[in-house]
């Protein structure tokens, strides 16, 4: 397994930008948390809380594919250092708001301020260069860098609370933000490894919402997000009703665990057909491994279903992002992961709001219906759209309009 992997990082540079993109992209699993806890310790309203955190979201919805189509059109140095010092001003800026009781308006304004560059994208756009005319090693990197994802979430929440909890309200913001300039900074400094410009032809421009594949993956993504969003808020409120609150993060964690375990396997694994169909039974997949949470009894039962329902979460996510790379056009890259991650962000939102109202409608234990239902149902969008798929793969969509 290590000789696998160890073989991606032969080329020149690969090793420096995989660290400074892992240390800028870390910060991502630790604002949201950071931002709740600082506000409601501050204010003493989760309310507002709340609504900072969910207007930040929106923001990363709106701006971060607008970013990455300047980095497509730029470059990534060019852009994601002024995006992400601007980005960095803005987190101080919600702290110092938040902290000398300023207008709540001004809360919401700086958080907006806050949204940084896409810099998971960035990587892989990267390792998707590198390895342009090598499926397989592209492949092991896509399971690589989704496992370093999982790590984020694993350790990112974490580390949030206990800075905020164990040091200052405002710490966990003040650490994200030190890292993302710092990590982005280092990262954009790597220019040996950056993918040279796809510029487009003269007179028009390239608009990738028009890209028929990637529409079919962003309502996947939409869906996939669902599953997230439900499966946390449902997982808290479930070991509550067992009364074992504080083994919420335990419980979700193993969920991440499967699905970083999973990922580092199925990166060995030689995929071989088409890739549209490998994305088709990843969704079954997940929808498999969803459904048996319904069952869950008690905290032994959920612990292991947790588990199993992480398993195959990664090589769907890995999957997805190889068929990106394939109906993607190399100028485009940027700006079409950025549109999958903030489709996953949306996801989560609805998941949540969605796994709120099934609770207090009709408990905790009818939630994890949520998690097996947007699994299903993304996987039926993908079937609809799966002539779509093999199309955009056998042709990659370019679609250009009058500038």
């Amino acid at each position: 397994m290590l000789a696998s992997y160890r073989r991606l990082f032969t080329p020149k540079g690969t090793v420096a930008f995989t660290v400074t993109g892992f240390l800028s992209r870390l910060p991502l699993s630790m604002y949201g948390v950071s931002t709740v806890i600082m506000i409601a310790t501050l204010r003493d309203s989760y309310l507002l809380a709340g609504t900072v955190a969910a207007v930040d979201m929106a923001a990363t919805v709106v701006l971060v594919p607008r970013i990455s189509r300047l980095i497509d059109r730029y470059g990534q140095a060019r852009v994601a250092v002024p995006a992400v010092v601007i980005s960095s001003i803005g987190s101080v800026a919600l702290v110092l708001c938040a902290h000398h009781d300023a207008p709540d308006w001004t809360l919401f304004a700086t958080s907006i301020l806050s949204t940084a560059p896409n810099t998971g994208g960035m990587v892989r756009a990267r390792w998707a260069h590198i390895y342009r005319d090598d499926k397989q090693s592209l492949h092991t990197a896509n399971s690589f860098e989704q496992v370093l994802d999982e790590v984020c979430f694993i350790v990112g929440p974490i580390l949030a609370v206990a800075l905020c909890t164990g040091l200052s309200p405002t710490a966990g913001v003040l650490v994200a933000a030190a890292l993302t300039l710092v990590g982005t900074g280092l990262f954009a400094a790597q220019r040996g490894t950056e993918p040279p410009l796809e510029t487009p032809d003269e007179g028009t421009v390239v608009s990738p919402w028009r890209n028929k594949g990637l529409q079919v993956i962003i309502s996947t993504f939409l869906f996939t997000g669902t599953i997230f969003g439900s499966l946390e808020v449902v997982t808290v409120a479930y070991t509550e009703h067992l009364g074992h609150e504080s083994a919420a993060g335990v419980v979700l964690a193993l969920q991440s665990v499967g699905s970083a375990i999973a990922g580092l396997l199925f990166g060995l694994v030689t995929l071989r057909g088409e890739t549209s169909r490998h994305f088709l039974l990843g969704l079954a997949g997940m929808a498999v491994c969803m459904l048996p949470l319904v069952l869950a009894e008690g905290m032994l039962s959920l612990v292991g279903l947790m588990f199993v329902a992480g398993m195959a979460s990664s090589p769907t996510m890995i999957i997805s992002m190889g068929l990106l790379q394939e109906i993607v056009p190399a100028g485009q890259i940027n700006e079409g992961m950025a549109m999958t991650t903030t489709a996953l962000l949306g996801g989560i939102a609805l998941g949540s709001a969605s796994g709120g109202w099934t609770i207090d409608r009709f408990g905790p234990e009818a939630g994890y219906w949520l998690p097996g239902t947007a699994a299903g149902l993304a996987l039926v969008v993908a079937l609809a759209g799966f002539p779509r798929l093999r199309s955009a793969v056998s042709r990659p969509e370019s679609v250009a309009q009058p500038s």
